[in-house]
């Protein structure tokens, strides 16, 4: 069953348009065709599903008061990537905020950390 698993996951969002625009001008994603205000994001095996926080209902469990949190606390997402200089650079040229710069790591990994939007955290990284 495992090779049969993907991951895809549900971002919620102030504002859809923003958080696509980031996904796809910063980071390098393809958006998708929604329906709504929902709009798909895609990388590789990677899917982000983008969706209006407004939109949650009293019986979501990320129901409207929680959304007002700041949003995945608690949930780091990693994007692993061939060539992390390579993502950096784009994320820099950007003018995006960096979370953290690039840096190798003890655990022989390189990375850098950035927040979307809306806060959810990133890090970005690759084998050293």
């Amino acid at each position: 069953m495992a090779d049969q698993m993907t991951v895809r996951l549900e971002l919620f969002a102030d504002d859809v348009a923003a958080s696509v625009a980031f996904y796809r001008d910063v980071l390098g994603f393809e958006a998708g065709t929604g329906w709504g205000e929902y709009v798909p994001v895609r990388c590789g095996a990677v899917t982000l599903g983008i969706g209006p926080a407004s939109g949650l209902s009293d019986e979501h469990y990320f129901r409207p008061e929680v959304a007002s949190d700041r949003r995945g606390l608690g949930v780091e997402i990693v994007l692993e990537v061939a060539d992390v200089g390579a993502v950096y650079e784009r994320v820099r040229a950007s003018g995006h905020p960096l979370v953290t710069p690039l840096k190798d790591r003890p655990w022989g990994l390189t990375d850098f950390r950035v927040a979307d939007p809306d806060g959810y955290f990133l890090r970005i990284t690759s084998r050293a």
